[in-house]
């Protein structure tokens, strides 16, 4: 009689619930507890610094805000006005896009050069690599966009070497045909995290495969097209994605060098420095919010453009 009221007692509890379910997340905190506290940290600032500012943006770009009076629904009106009504987003898009073609392969190309020098086994490799990724520690701070400012104006440093020579240089800041080419090498200055990268990536492969390329007569040049290029393809494809989204979202350098304005003739204003003036310049926030998830959707598109594309050029080792 007792074993049946026992039973019964036991069947309630899981009939109810309650118990049962207070037993199960017990049991669940008592073996992870301890990790989901040392999680709750990034969980805070993920919710609450990242996912949850993105969500009101995107409230934001659907209403007229000002910061100053309460959002007013406005639906599409920001997405309408700025494909068919805003000379400044289609000039905006165009320096991006421009600088984007140009910063991303120039940048590539010589981190692939130094890597390729340094793999052939220079003494102070390490002096080297820290040296050569200094840059891309700096080269994103106000302090140097500050001192490349003095260097390409028109009294600059460079303008004072090439006047050694007999050259007068323009003002490459204030030129508009030279301008944006001014944060170009600024780009490509800061070579050193995809040079790290390349780097690891040339020591991963083996060396046999050279040497039986030796063997059968194949030239440097060759041996680098035919094996060290497709060896090097996902390391390549990191970078050019990784580099292409940052690239995207260059904005201290535009800002400092154009004084926030842009550029003569809006040569160098980038996309990031367009949403500033927007949102802190003419106080449009909803506006700049929709110029903000325009620019999301913009990378998204390329990244998934990325890697679809890349089964049909990227080769790994399966």
């Amino acid at each position: 009689m007792a074993a049946v009221q026992d039973t019964a007692v036991v069947v309630g509890a899981g009939a109810n619930g309650r118990p049962a379910a207070q037993g199960r997340w017990a049991s669940i905190w008592a073996k992870h507890g301890a990790g989901y506290m040392f999680l709750l940290p990034w969980l805070i600032g993920f919710f609450g610094l990242t996912l949850g500012p993105a969500v009101a943006s995107l409230y934001l770009s659907f209403t007229s805000f000002d910061l100053i009076r309460a959002p007013e629904w406005v639906g599409t009106a920001n997405y309408v006005r700025i494909a068919t009504a805003d000379p400044k987003f289609a000039a905006a898009m165009q320096v991006t896009f421009l600088y984007v073609m140009l910063s991303v392969p120039f940048k590539l190309t010589f981190a692939l050069l130094v890597a390729i020098l340094l793999d052939r086994g220079v003494r102070g490799l390490t002096v080297y690599r820290a040296i050569f990724y200094l840059p891309s520690l700096l080269g994103g701070s106000v302090a140097i966009a500050v001192l490349w400012r003095q260097l390409f104006a028109g009294d600059g440093l460079i303008n004072s070497l090439l006047a050694q020579f007999g050259i007068e240089g323009p003002s490459w800041i204030s030129h508009p045909d030279y301008s944006i080419w001014t944060l170009v090498v600024l780009s490509v200055w800061q070579f050193g995290s995809p040079m790290i990268i390349f780097l690891a990536g040339l020591r991963q492969i083996p060396t046999d495969m050279y040497e039986a390329a030796s063997l059968d007569g194949a030239s440097k040049f060759r041996q680098f097209c035919k094996i060290t290029l497709p060896l090097l393809t996902p390391v390549i494809f990191f970078n050019a994605v990784v580099q292409t989204i940052d690239a995207f979202k260059a904005f201290t350098p535009a800002f400092i060098i154009s004084g926030g304005t842009g550029g003569p003739i809006n040569s160098t204003l980038f996309y990031t420095l367009y949403l500033y003036q927007e949102a802190f310049g003419n106080f449009r926030m909803g506006y700049a919010s929709a110029l903000a998830w325009i620019l999301v959707v913009i990378i998204a598109l390329f990244t998934a453009f990325s890697f679809v594309t890349s089964r049909y050029w990227v080769h790994y080792d399966d």
